[in-house]
């Protein structure tokens, strides 16, 4: 998906016909960004075929997990007291 690089992109014909599909994509451009917004990005990409060679569109969008910090002075940490 070249508008948004280095998305992770998967997208399901859910009946066969090439009408109707579900589009996943998680991308770090979504942070920050609401639910809404998110989905207009996504549009934008089919924009021409929304209506024409594409009559439903199912859209999913993530920003990519980061990974988890441990808490200062958690349990974990050296010096905590458990």
């Amino acid at each position: 998906m070249d508008a948004l690089p280095g998305a992770e992109v998967s997208v399901e014909d859910l009946t066969g016909g090439g009408d109707h599909f579900r589009a996943e994509v998680v991308s770090d451009r979504f942070e920050g960004l609401s639910r809404i917004q998110q989905h207009k990005l996504v549009y934008d990409v089919f924009d021409d075929e929304i209506g024409g060679a594409i009559h439903a569109l199912s859209i999913k969008t993530a920003v990519p997990e980061q990974p988890a910090r441990p808490a200062a002075n958690g349990p974990d940490q050296p010096g905590a007291t458990p």
